[in-house]
């Protein structure tokens, strides 16, 4: 089972990751700083947030507290890049940061005990309580990505009125094990 977890996780990590991708894909430079308010985050900021939490969490996490003292994470709030280029470039450095530390993960490490802010979490805790906390932020940015777009906007899932046909070819095939997102 344990293994089986692993690669659930790796490939829901990717599944995320692809979701922001997907998203930035469809997206202008100017669209990637847009902001309703001033207390309110551009992608670009959700995307600043999540990596740095990422290479805080993610660099040497067996070893280390995951909430990094060279972490500024009010900083993470504050638009720093120009560039939609930027932003994408930073988004690669935390998932490679991220799949570097549990790619190599072996089913003996899931019980060991981490810290985040001195809590005690076990590995399998730590990614869990990550993977929830970056499906957040990936919602978010696919929220606004879908807004920003509006009816230029392409499904990154079962696009609207089309339900019944996706479930009508899913059932056409025989029955088999395999993770969801190896159809997308």
């Amino acid at each position: 089972m344990a293994h089986s977890y692993l690669n659930s996780a790796i490939k829901q990590f990717e599944y995320y990751k692809s979701l922001g991708d997907k998203t930035f894909h469809q997206l202008t430079n100017d669209q990637f700083f847009w902001i309703a308010d001033a207390h309110e985050n551009s992608i670009a900021i959700v995307v600043k947030h999540m990596v740095g939490n990422m290479l805080s969490r993610w660099t040497n996490f067996l070893t280390e507290d995951g909430e990094k003292d060279w972490r500024n994470r009010d900083q993470e709030f504050e638009n720093s890049f120009t560039t939609k280029k930027e932003v994408i470039d930073y988004w690669e450095q935390g998932w490679q940061c991220l799949f570097d530390a549990i790619i190599p993960l072996t089913t003996n490490d899931l019980e060991k005990v981490i810290y985040i802010r001195n809590h005690g979490h076990t590995v399998t805790e730590a990614i869990n309580r990550q993977l929830c906390h970056y499906s957040y932020h990936t919602g978010q940015i696919v929220f606004l990505g879908k807004m920003l777009t509006n009816e230029k906007w392409q499904s990154l899932s079962i696009p609207k009125g089309n339900s019944k046909q996706y479930n009508q070819e899913k059932f056409s095939k025989d029955k088999m094990r395999k993770h969801f997102t190896e159809d997308l």
